[in-house]
């Protein structure tokens, strides 16, 4: 179980992270592939203790008018005119067993956690090479060991991105930049940041989370399709530089840093053709 819950847990990040380009191609209206990814993540955001992953590597694609899956995660477009979209996005975080890390050691384990939510996207500036957008997503957080779920709060990651379909020193390969500040609720930040009095030690006292600014992040990401095979990349960077969970004893650094890299061989695809932008 734990295995199919980093791997879905891999692909939302990957998703989420791998650059759009700014024009529309004739493609498939599906894909399907496999291979596989490693990634390194902290244990949550502030945590000293890290964990790298090599997993196997679904790839999936489909282009629909209205449905998508590929690049920017899973999305229903629900409006879409030349400035502004509405759709639904998707993300994940990783489980932590609290025995294997020194800070909750003794602290109920935090199962992964899948987000989904709304997102309104306002587009800035468009040309063949480049799209600049901010974008509004709003996540409810479901916290699951998939034997049981309970709701974990909600957040807003408000992002001004910026993606580039052609440089001249990297004719083929596609970037991602990304950079806006992270807000939750009191109980998002409670499920990582909260130590209930019954878990507080000499070296741990108890902390009750508030709700708000949660620091910084910038995302890089580059990606590079070939005939039959697909590779990217990603690199995440959030600070806690002010962040409202900074004073939690389970806080051990200012920042954190994840990334990860994924190659997959695309063996089926459909004999439909649409324009998509990927």
């Amino acid at each position: 179980m734990k295995g199919r819950a980093l791997r879905a847990l891999f692909e939302a990040a990957l998703a989420t992270l791998c650059v759009s380009s700014a024009h529309a191609d004739l493609l498939p209206l599906w894909e399907v592939g496999l291979g596989v990814a490693v990634i390194d993540f902290p244990d949550y955001p502030g945590a000293d203790e890290r964990t790298t992953y090599a997993l196997p590597l679904p790839y999936f694609a489909y282009r629909g008018e209205r449905f998508k899956v590929g690049k920017d995660g899973i999305r229903g477009l629900f409006f879409e005119s030349d400035r502004i979209e509405l759709d639904i996005s998707a993300n994940a975080a990783i489980p932590v067993k609290s025995t294997e890390n020194q800070a909750r050691r003794g602290m109920p384990d935090l199962d992964p956690t899948f987000q989904l939510g709304p997102t309104l996207n306002f587009t800035l500036h468009r040309d063949e090479d480049r799209k600049l957008q901010v974008r509004l997503p709003v996540r409810g957080v479901l916290a699951t060991d998939f034997t049981h779920a309970k709701g974990a709060g909600v957040l807003f990651e408000p992002r001004l991105v910026l993606d580039i379909n052609k440089l001249e020193l990297a004719s083929g390969w596609r970037f991602g930049i990304a950079v806006g500040p992270l807000f939750a609720d009191r109980r998002a930040n409670a499920y990582y940041y909260s130590v209930d009095p019954q878990f507080a030690t000499p070296q741990r006292p108890a902390y009750q989370a508030p709700a708000g600014y949660d620091g910084m992040q910038l995302l890089l990401s580059t990606s590079r399709r070939f005939k039959n095979w697909w590779v990217g990349a990603f690199l995440r960077y959030q600070s806690l530089d002010g962040a409202v969970v900074r004073d939690s004893p389970l806080v051990r650094q200012r920042y954190a840093l994840a990334g990860g890299f994924g190659v997959a061989w695309i063996f089926a695809r459909s004999g439909t053709l649409v324009e998509a932008d990927d």
